[in-house]
């Protein structure tokens, strides 16, 4: 492995740290060395709050010994006024010797003339170092501005014998598939994506709040499907924890922490044209079997993550079916979780 290469590594590991706090921005690591030595890093911390490039150039004492520094950073720097100034014109004014990027900014505001910025001021840049990587951490952001579309990741519970849902199960009672421990795994999951989509079945058969409880994280932003508007308003989703859009077809409005959008017809295709007009970059889908199933017939999908665990149901609801390629397992407190992504 190069210098480079494990320079730019920190910069993952520092970048990840702003995971489900940054969106709909990247989330972006940066380290300064001199002479081989790390003398400062940062990464972007919040929405709206500086960017990685301002929090590593600010923990560092001596700003003078800056025109002798690379500085490494995992995503393109900005070269366009949003929240914060353009960190292109911050590694100008600093008069950096060098700038490693991992991996080009997809935005098109950025693509390439950050790059150039840096460039035309004499700036020895060099690009692509560890890009896979970079590419990865940020797949929700680069899918949102390359497919013109949110990140979309489904998630079921499954028993051993293939269902979802025991039909035994009444209105309001939620029959358990996954242990515990793995429950609180998936409001971790929870916490890391914009948003959560559920269909109104879920919503009258479980009657779930959709929110992040079992670890600290920002509640994602609860999306349901009502085509009638038919759910009654005591249903949980309902409740002021969370931001909830109720996608329907017959009526617009906003009430408090609700709003309801129209659409034509409610398909995967028009539910993620809805979502990426309102910046949503990632959503997952939990359930139920119909939305699920309906996403991976339109072959609207990025990512599945099926727990699977150790109890049986007579009869139920079976899980939907899905054709993917299997890039990581585990096993998580007797529960067997496989990762998939489309062939």
């Amino acid at each position: 492995m190069t210098f480079d290469e494990q320079m730019m590594l920190r910069c993952l590991q520092l970048a990840a740290l702003g995971k489900g706090k940054v969106a709909p921005n990247p989330m972006v690591g940066a380290v300064i060395v001199h002479n081989k030595k790390i003398i400062g890093e940062g990464y972007h911390e919040q929405f709206g709050a500086p960017h990685a490039e301002v929090n590593a150039v600010n923990s560092v004492e001596n700003h003078e010994i800056l025109k002798e520094c690379t500085i490494y950073v995992t995503l393109e720097p900005c070269s366009h006024f949003g929240k914060t100034p353009p960190c292109a014109d911050l590694l100008v004014a600093k008069q950096f010797k060098r700038v490693v990027i991992g991996t080009l900014d997809a935005h098109a505001k950025v693509y390439k003339k950050g790059v150039k910025r840096l460039e035309d001021h004499g700036i020895d840049v060099t690009v692509g170092v560890c890009e896979k990587e970079c590419l990865e951490l940020n797949r929700a952001f680069f899918t949102f501005h390359e497919k013109k579309r949110p990140y979309v990741l489904l998630k079921w519970a499954q028993t051993k014998n293939g269902f979802i849902d025991n039909t035994a199960g009444q209105q309001g009672e939620v029959s358990w598939i996954s242990a515990p421990e793995t429950q609180v795994k998936v409001h971790q999951w929870r916490s890391e994506l914009q948003s959560i989509l559920v269909g109104k079945n879920t919503v009258l058969n479980d009657n779930p709040s959709l929110t992040v409880r079992a670890v600290q994280g920002k509640n994602p932003i609860r999306i349901v499907l009502d085509s009638n508007n038919e759910l009654p308003k005591h249903s949980k989703i309902f409740n002021e924890e969370a931001e909830t859009i109720v996608l329907n077809t017959k009526k617009e409005s906003a009430e408090g922490t609700i709003s309801f959008i129209q659409i034509e017809a409610l398909t995967p295709k028009n539910i993620l044209n809805c979502l990426y007009e309102k910046e949503i970059q990632s959503v997952l889908i939990e359930g139920g079997k119909k939305v699920l199933q309906s996403f991976i017939d339109a072959e609207l999908w990025d990512e599945a993550r099926i727990i699977t665990g150790q109890s049986e149901f007579a009869s139920g609801t079976h899980a939907p079916t899905i054709h993917g390629q299997q890039f990581h397992a585990e096993t998580f407190f007797g529960d067997h979780i496989s990762y998939l992504r489309p062939l």
